[in-house]
């Protein structure tokens, strides 16, 4: 899909401008290595091990996540994170608007909930 973006866009500049400028069609070549796209797992597990872990390890061991363990608690993190509210705890740690979204977006996507169950 981002190759197919990147063509298209390099075949609407190819159009629109007369003179081709080699340098600017390498950079928008190369727009995908400069803005890689995100793992919605990869940053949902960093936001779990920055902000909730820092606890768990202390205060609830068997509930520390890991990349492996971490999709059978979604339905979990989003009741106690979007419903109830309760987490993370304590006022030192906040989640930012961006976390939450970040969460949001791993919890929601079709590879997390394999399981069928609805949020």
């Amino acid at each position: 899909m981002t190759t197919l973006v990147k063509h298209a866009i390099i075949f609407l500049l190819t159009i629109s401008t007369s003179s081709t400028d080699q340098n600017a069609l390498v950079d928008v070549y190369n727009l995908g290595e400069a803005y890689p796209l995100k793992n919605p797992k990869e940053q949902a597990f960093q936001i779990l091990e920055n902000k909730c872990n820092v606890c768990h390890h202390t205060r609830n061991k068997k509930r520390v996540f890991t990349p492996k363990n971490m999709d059978t608690w979604t339905n979990d993190i989003y009741t106690q994170v979007f419903i109830k509210k309760r987490m993370p705890k304590g006022k030192k740690i906040k989640l930012t608007s961006n976390e939450y979204q970040d969460l949001l977006t791993w919890i929601s996507s079709p590879k997390t909930n394999q399981n069928g169950s609805k949020l």
